[in-house]
């Protein structure tokens, strides 16, 4: 997928307010895409960053950078987060650099395209699942007993999880589990002040649309993200202020929501 269709802006212009100044957010999958947008916004909105990731240390050095040129503070801890042990270990790397937790962003993700469900295989599977859903309950019950009343939980699924995707069936299927958890750890949190809510973005263009599409089909490339009402897919900076807006301590009635952002695509909830 060409490079240029992909807007890695670090949001110079953003217009901030200071909701989260004093706060301290973990953000999964945040040196690219859409994490590493919110990443900026949040730093923008004066939130002390933790960023976990998988690999890329140049885009990890280019985020943590551009954060602290606004002034801001920001720390990352690679690893694969659909391991337990790891979880717990950048929770752990975010207390000890920061003494707090008080947004968690479960944004990591993974998907690879399937056109046959045959060819799914059990490896695919269960990485697509450890990545999307199970490292969220990881990072939820590792973060828990460190989180207080005004605390955040937002996570990133997909349009997928309401519309599926004939080639993207366990991707979809990880994301409706990440919808349903996050409504039952919203029921679960309400009256302990914690609020739990999500994105479900339709079309972004992001480095992980690249990996995914990049070795199919040219036309798939060209289509991406022209099948919504907008005609386009989004950029990450698109997104960001629906982050902000889920983290601010003060929106505190709203718990187990799913914001679409979709370019139009409505869906029913």
């Amino acid at each position: 997928m060409a490079e240029g269709n992909f807007d890695n802006t670090d949001l110079k212009d953003y217009k901030a307010s200071g909701v989260l100044q004093g706060k301290v957010a973990i953000i999964t999958g945040g040196n690219s895409g859409i994490g590493q947008a919110v990443a900026y916004a949040y730093a923008k909105e004066g939130a002390k960053v933790v960023i976990g990731y998988l690999d890329d240390e140049e885009a990890t050095a280019k985020t943590l950078e551009t954060i602290e040129s606004y002034g801001g503070e920001a720390k990352a801890l690679s690893g694969d987060l659909g391991k337990s042990e790891q979880c717990d270990k950048l929770v752990q790397f975010a207390l000890d650099s920061f003494g707090q937790i008080d947004i968690l962003v479960n944004n990591a993700g993974y998907q690879y395209p399937q056109s046959n469900p045959v060819d799914i295989t059990d490896e695919q599977i269960l990485k697509t699942f450890e990545i999307k859903a199970f490292a969220m309950l990881y990072l939820v019950r590792a973060a828990r007993p460190h989180l207080k009343k005004g605390a955040r939980i937002i996570n990133t699924a997909s349009i997928n999880a309401y519309r599926g995707h004939s080639d993207l069936i366990d991707y979809a299927g990880a994301n409706g589990a990440m919808v349903s958890m996050t409504r039952s750890l919203a029921r679960r949190f309400v009256r302990e002040g914690i609020a739990v809510n999500g994105i479900a973005p339709g079309p972004v263009w992001t480095p992980l649309i690249t990996k995914t599409f990049g070795h199919l089909d040219p036309a798939l490339e060209e289509g991406f993200g022209k099948d919504v009402p907008a005609g386009r897919p989004a950029q990450p900076y698109e997104l960001v202020k629906a982050y902000v807006f889920l983290a601010d301590s003060q929106n505190s009635y709203m718990t187990g929501q799913f914001l679409h952002m979709n370019g139009g695509d409505f869906m029913s909830t």
